[in-house]
């Protein structure tokens, strides 16, 4: 199980933009056989910083989501709408464990 957590800072004025096409992009990779979840965050007091937590079954699915249709369109539909280059963490999960994802 690999777990990635990105965090986005948006320009203001392209908020619901990004929204519109990040959900876009949560909604397809969903479907993802390697997705488990996909979850798009908004802070609640400063809506332009974003967090996108991303769940895969294995460290191999990040780059198979990176080579589709749908993340290549958000890739390029959102670049410019980012205040700074977006950052990532991963985790691995401890509780609860792996078998309580499926």
């Amino acid at each position: 199980m690999f777990i990635v957590h990105v965090f986005i800072t948006v320009k203001p004025g392209d908020v619901d933009d990004f929204i519109e096409a990040t959900v876009a992009n949560a909604k397809a990779s969903v479907q993802e056989p390697g997705i488990i979840r996909f979850d798009v965050l908004q802070e609640s007091d400063r809506p332009d910083h974003f967090l996108l937590v991303e769940v895969y079954r294995t460290k191999e699915d990040p780059a198979r989501h990176k080579e589709t249709d749908h993340y290549k369109r958000w890739k390029e539909s959102v670049a410019e709408m980012m205040a700074v280059p977006r950052t990532k963490q991963i985790y691995t999960p401890l509780f609860p464990g792996e078998e309580a994802w499926d």
